[in-house]
């Protein structure tokens, strides 16, 4: 029996080789990998032993031959097949052990070349791993080193089934597949949505359920590189939805500016704020709305200290999220098992593509980026105050991240009250009216953001009605003229930003 071994990644190469050594394998490796393994005592033979014919091209063509790949491809139970094997005298071969050069940690590096990059383009790898897992039914193939003792323990018991060959030969085609999938992504990067789509992500977790307990749902990708969990039960789809929700619109604020805090439900935020501490910051927020944080989330961009700590401790909330806690702090929202609590690790990249799932494919757009490139261009005749200013920008970047159609009224550095998901704009503002009064927020002086135009000048007077005195919204309407004229009339100053940010 032969094994051909030839791996980047040598985590328990070694174990694993010499455990086949012992069942009876010939081991049989390439380059790196067989200096790797004779150094730690394992023998083994170069691959060149079976194709008589020595690496060339400083190690690009090694595997690529027929003494190798008829070795694996050949059916067992064809008699033509070990025919045509034992006349050219190639040996059959029962195991591959791949994986394959480290494209993706290559080009993550900082200022790698583009030479440097196209070298880590694996060729014999993928061929090898295609052929055993295609040859599945004789050939074991395994690509991951976490599956190495299960391997071992299906062969030391002779329990070599079917459906463990044929787990592994997809899982073969599924890192080929992924690995195709990240070089197009690299050599399309000129052009992030290209002709043809291909997506290879893996799976991070099973998760209880999705929206709801009859569904069920998986985690793919990379979710870990940014959030990590480190306290409460396994987070739920929608508490995933609800972190990259509030992630998202706290990357509209600088945390060298100070505390920023939000409380999201059901990925809207339901109060923001900006303090100079923490708790100050939750205090103000909070204040927004003190109904719809019960089994919310709590977000904030600065380490969540001790005080902050015992104020939250005192609702019920499903997850707490800060780039880092204070040990004080741990040891106060640790008590309560059912909370999970999130360490945010980094922002996801700015230039992330977006996918939603519609019938029959994905629909695949780029992130809506930071409301600070907006342009800003005041169409009243008077224009915002200092203290406006600040309101507008507060409203505007919060808005942003609210379910269309979105209202919120702010003051220079927290929401007064929000509008989300309503059919008509001037409901929206309704809504927020409505729940700034319930909260006992008054809105004299506030400024209000609209994440689209405003179709009617009815928005405007439900605004100025309510107190507010500055308006940001993109324009664009047929009946601009109609809603300045009105804002003119009622005494707002009105800013267009020109560009809109519908949430669906």
């Amino acid at each position: 029996m032969i094994a051909l071994i030839s791996v980047s990644d040598k985590r328990g190469v070694v174990e694993f080789a010499s455990a086949l050594a012992g069942l009876g394998y010939a081991i049989v490796s390439t380059g790196n990998t067989a200096r790797h393994l004779a150094a730690a005592g394992v023998a083994v033979r170069a691959v060149s032993t079976l194709t008589q014919f020595p690496e060339i091209l400083d190690g690009r063509v090694k595997t690529l031959h027929p003494a190798v790949h008829g070795g694996i491809l050949a059916r067992r139970d064809d008699a033509g097949h070990m025919a045509q094997l034992a006349e050219r005298q190639i040996a059959p071969i029962d195991l591959v052990v791949v994986n394959l050069y480290p494209f993706a940690a290559t080009i993550e590096q900082p200022d790698v070349t583009d030479a440097a990059a196209i070298e880590q383009i694996d060729i014999g790898g993928p061929a090898l791993l295609r052929a055993a897992a295609k040859n599945h039914q004789d050939v074991l193939v395994v690509i991951d080193p976490a599956r190495y003792d299960e391997v071992l323990g299906a062969l030391r018991d002779a329990r070599v089934t079917p459906a463990l060959r044929r787990t592994l030969a997809a899982a073969a085609f599924a890192h080929t597949a992924g690995y195709d999938a990240r070089i197009a992504r690299y050599l399309h990067a000129d052009e992030p949505m290209p002709p043809d789509l291909t997506l290879s992500l893996p799976q991070a977790q099973q998760l209880r359920y999705g929206e709801n307990p009859h569904q069920r749902a998986v985690l793919y990708g990379e979710f870990a590189r940014y959030f990590a969990s480190i306290h409460g039960r396994e987070l739920s789809a929608i508490n995933i939805m609800d972190i990259a929700a509030a992630a998202a619109l706290l990357g509209e604020f600088d945390p060298a500016d100070g505390a920023t805090l939000t409380i999201v439900k059901h990925t809207n935020p339901c109060g923001v704020a900006s303090a100079a501490t923490p708790l100050q910051a939750w205090q103000a927020a909070f204040a927004t709305d003190r109904e719809a944080p019960f089994g919310g989330v709590i977000a904030l961009n600065q380490p969540l200290d001790a005080p902050l700590a015992r104020a939250i401790d005192e609702i019920f909330s499903e997850i707490v999220i800060a780039p880092s806690f204070t040990p004080e702090a741990l040891d106060v929202l640790m008590r309560k098992k059912q909370r999970r609590l999130v360490r945010w690790l980094a922002p996801a990249p700015a230039d992330a593509l977006q996918y939603f799932s519609v019938p029959g494919g994905l629909l695949v757009q780029q992130a809506d980026p930071a409301v600070a490139d907006d342009p800003l261009q005041v169409v009243t005749r008077r224009a915002p105050s200092d203290e406006e200013w600040r309101a507008l920008r507060f409203a505007w970047r919060v808005v942003k991240h609210v379910k269309s159609n979105a209202i919120v009224y702010a003051a220079a550095d927290r929401t007064l009250g929000i509008g989300a998901g309503q059919m008509s704009r001037v409901d929206a503002s309704r809504l927020a009216v409505s729940k700034a009064a319930h909260a006992g927020l008054t809105l004299r002086q506030a400024a209000l953001g609209s994440d689209a135009f405003f179709p009617f000048a009815d928005g405007v007077e439900v605004a100025a009605a309510a107190g507010a005195t500055a308006v940001i919204q993109p324009g664009g309407s047929i009946r601009d003229d109609e809603v300045i004229a009105a804002a003119d009339r009622l005494g707002l100053a009105m800013v267009f930003t020109g560009r809109r940010h519908f949430r669906h």
